[in-house]
């Protein structure tokens, strides 16, 4: 037996029969084989920053893809590279830095995820005008519950691509990716403060001036006007080749370390810093695959507590009303906001269990909580709030940050999930291919609903 957990929340401690590194095609075939023989659930897990349990099944055998890292081909004509699910962010953009091409986007916050979660979990980035990531996906190459290898994309084994990008990893486990890359870019940073009343409108500038990526980080402490009001909108538009990088200004482990501390005890001063820094740094240029890296801090919490994330959409011209609700509920629940940011998201049509219905504003929230059983009650109500101020609005949240949305939550955002879990069972009868994550959906939305 052992016992596995998530890195950035802590909350998702789980006993598991055997862990089992993976490294080829064969040995994905061969552990799928091995597990079904034994009668064994699987889940599949990389860098292990998944909070809501998708990476782990209790008693089952979890596959470690992180043997898998391996860039397989680059088309430099067409823009195209195939690599492993196991590859994380570094080493792609490291094996790309010779050539023109470069990652459109990627997660934030943390650098050590792999491109196979990213894939499962349709992620997004800071593109002010980007689909969720099965835009970047050509094509993948997915081990079935056969054991069989088969490639998948818009025009071959459509169906299976569709249910793979953003499910999971409960159709098969990804062998590797073919992504579509875009030309390296160098990129100006633009700062402005603004108010959460500018932002529809200022974004939409932004993008009609052809800017790049941008997020607008508002201010944490509840005690203050400006709460989740204020912010700092950081926008990234193109630049000539020939622009000089220069010097660049950034944070060290050491400064977000005590910024993070400081999040925690000071949000005014922790806001004020940050900000200071920002406005300090427009004007820079990056190049526009390492600006997307960042510094991730690790073991900065005391025992005991850490942050949990969430993701709520709203139609964009509803977003300063959902943060104004935002703000007076979460000061109403004492609430801990460690961070916040808003970004833009474009609609998916490609996905089964697409969470990009609509060209959404997209709130993050970080919230602290403490592991006692009134600590993550407490966190669990505030995100069922934020959950039914984005519902009230026509809008949204992810699924798979944490397991405390209600079947009706569950269901008024993805009126989708029967038809999703009815194809899980007919791809999956036996459900080999299981997680923590996906018992509480099963359970959620089907067997509440029997009862």
């Amino acid at each position: 037996m052992n016992v596995v957990n998530d890195i950035h929340s802590r909350l998702n401690e789980t006993t598991v029969d055997e862990i089992v590194p993976v490294d080829s095609l064969e040995s994905i075939g061969s552990a799928l084989a091995r597990a079904h023989a034994t009668g064994r659930p699987v889940s599949i897990a990389g860098g292990r920053h998944a909070m809501g349990g998708q990476q782990f099944c209790s008693g089952g055998v979890v596959l470690d893809t992180r043997g898998m890292s391996r860039v397989l081909a680059l088309d430099e004509v067409r823009g195209l590279v195939e690599v492993e699910a196991g590859i994380q962010w570094p080493a792609l953009v490291d094996a790309l830095a010779d050539t023109p091409w470069a990652i459109r986007q990627k997660q934030t916050g943390a650098d050590d995820l792999c491109i196979g979660g990213a894939v499962s979990a349709n992620v997004h980035g800071r593109g002010l005008a980007y689909g969720p990531f099965v835009s970047d996906v050509e094509s993948l190459v997915v081990v079935g519950l056969d054991g069989v290898a088969r490639t998948c994309s818009r025009d071959e084994n459509r169906d299976l691509f569709r249910l793979v990008c953003g499910g999971y990893g409960l159709f098969g486990a990804v062998y590797s990716a073919t992504l579509r890359l875009g030309r390296r870019r160098k990129l100006e940073r633009v700062v402005r403060l603004a108010h959460a009343s500018e932002i529809e409108e200022l974004f939409a500038e932004r993008v009609e001036g052809g800017y790049l990526y941008g997020d607008f980080q508002f201010e944490i402490d509840p005690a203050s006007p400006g709460f989740l009001q204020h912010g700092i909108c950081s926008c990234y538009r193109p630049v000539p080749d020939d622009v000089p990088l220069g010097a660049v200004t950034r944070l060290s482990a050491a400064d977000w370390s005590r910024l993070l501390q400081l999040a925690h005890w000071d949000k005014t001063r922790a806001y004020e810093v940050y900000a200071a820094h920002y406005l300090a740094t427009s004007g820079q240029t990056y190049l526009s695959d390492r600006h997307q890296l960042a510094t991730y801090v690790p073991g900065y919490h005391w025992s005991g507590s850490s942050e949990m994330i969430s993701e709520l959409y709203v139609p964009r011209p509803l977003l300063a009303d959902f943060l104004a609700a935002a703000a007076r509920d979460l000061r109403a629940l004492e609430a801990d906001v460690v961070y916040g940011t808003v970004r833009l998201i474009e609609r998916d049509d490609e996905t089964v269990l697409a969470w990009a219905l609509e060209p959404w504003a997209c709130t993050v929230l970080n919230l602290h909580v403490e592991h006692t059983p009134a600590g993550i009650e407490r966190a669990a109500g505030a995100f069922r709030r934020l959950i039914d101020l984005a519902l009230e609005r026509g809008g949204s949240f992810y699924l798979t940050y944490h397991r405390w949305a209600t079947r009706g939550q569950l269901l008024a955002a993805y009126p989708q999930l029967p038809a999703f879990l009815a194809a899980k069972r007919a791809n999956d009868p036996g459900e080999l291919l299981q997680s923590d994550w996906y018992r509480w959906l099963r359970s959620t939305v089907e067997l509440e609903a029997a009862a």
